[in-house]
């Protein structure tokens, strides 16, 4: 399934290798090259400059659409990553709100001359920076306040920490890699477990 602006933006901070945390929104360098990758799903922000202001606002917005969705997923556990210092929800929620409100858009309706009509959000903002921000806070909005958040679960295999959209009933994991390293840290776990209690050593 593809991702959305919002679950990219979500999952730009997770565990590494060695259990360390890594962000890739870490520098004001990286938040850009994250940006240009992301320039064709959330629309017309151009050649931006990026700097540390702009980075601040797009962890914001992160640090929001993360606690909410630390809730969505309830009353399964969040993402172990930022588990312990997640926004309020009150507060995540205005973050969100207030991002999304810095960009009046109203919506315009297109119908050409062959094809149905189609509707379309326009905007008369001039500056890419607060059209950035409000697309992805507007993502947010309209992807906690949809189906799919039903279908949102936290990640749980080793060395990951990413949200996900359920695309099945029985997935557990973000990827099948995930799901394999989750099979295997089992096996081992269940294989110390035997070992310590002096009984056989389970089937892989």
């Amino acid at each position: 399934m593809t991702q959305r602006p919002v679950t990219e933006l979500a999952n730009t901070i997770r565990l590494g290798g060695d259990g360390g945390v890594l962000d890739e929104l870490g520098t004001v360098g990286a938040t850009g090259r994250w940006i240009r990758r992301q320039a064709g799903d959330v629309g017309g922000i151009g050649e931006l400059i990026v700097d540390e202001e702009l980075r601040q606002a797009v962890l914001v917005v992160r640090g929001a659409a993360r606690s909410l969705f630390a809730r969505a997923v309830g009353p399964a556990p969040p993402s172990p990553v930022d588990a312990h210092r997640l926004m309020p929800a009150g507060e995540a929620l205005a973050a969100l709100n207030d991002a999304s409100a810095r960009e009046l858009v109203a919506p315009q309706l297109r119908w050409p001359a062959e094809g149905p009509p189609s509707a379309a959000l326009f905007s008369a903002e001039a500056d890419p920076r607060v059209r950035l921000i409000a697309a992805l806070a507007r993502d947010a909005v309209d992807f906690l306040s949809g189906p799919q958040r039903e279908h949102l679960r936290a990640c749980h295999a080793p060395r990951c920490a990413r949200y996900f959209v359920r695309s099945h009933g029985r997935q557990g994991w973000c990827t099948p890699a995930c799901g394999n390293r989750a099979r295997v840290a089992r096996h081992y776990e269940r294989a110390r477990e035997a070992a310590a209690n002096g009984s056989a050593p389970p089937a892989f």
